[in-house]
């Protein structure tokens, strides 16, 4: 499998494109040495996070798409993505970008990198959920062809919140 993808315009705080995101992140497979720093971000990302344990049971998987977003110059990981992909289905079970690093299109690299090893694996279509509150989440997705096709009432805990199930094409 590649280890980089397409570039991304990086917008700057002042809405100017910078240099492309992949000539700032290398985006590749996850390690077992990755998941410390994994486990670190998602306790920044997430109120309710996943436990390193967790992350350690998913490594390895052959349904599990595990990619990190390396910060080339800060030599640092910049964000991670889980999928899922079964028979023609992908879920993103996971996606979360550190604070320091988001806008610098972080998130479309990794997105873009699942969904690209989705369809090497024959999904067709991907699910996801999202807190109803994350407006820049809800952007990205909706860049790539994401639209809601549910509601789950309560369903984040901390705190109390509905998720929109989103459906968007795997190509």
């Amino acid at each position: 499998m590649e280890d980089h993808f397409p570039p991304v315009d990086v917008q700057t705080p002042s809405g100017n494109v910078s240099r492309p995101a992949a000539e700032l992140f290398v985006v590749r497979r996850a390690s077992p040495g990755d998941l410390a720093a994994i486990a670190s971000l998602e306790k920044i990302a997430f109120t309710d996070p996943w436990s390193p344990a967790e992350f350690t049971r998913l490594v390895g998987f052959a349904n599990i798409i595990f990619f990190v977003a390396f910060d080339v110059a800060r030599e640092m990981i910049a964000g991670y993505a889980i999928v899922s992909a079964v028979l023609d289905e992908a879920e993103i079970l996971n996606l979360a970008v550190s604070p320091s690093r988001r806008g610098m299109g972080v998130g479309g690299l990794l997105l873009d990198a699942g969904m690209s090893a989705a369809a090497a694996a024959g999904a067709t279509s991907a699910f996801l959920e999202v807190r109803e509150s994350n407006a820049a989440a809800r952007g990205l997705y909706a860049s790539r062809g994401f639209s809601e096709i549910s509601r789950r009432r309560r369903y984040y805990v901390k705190p109390v919140e509905d998720a929109l199930v989103l459906r968007g094409a795997v190509q």
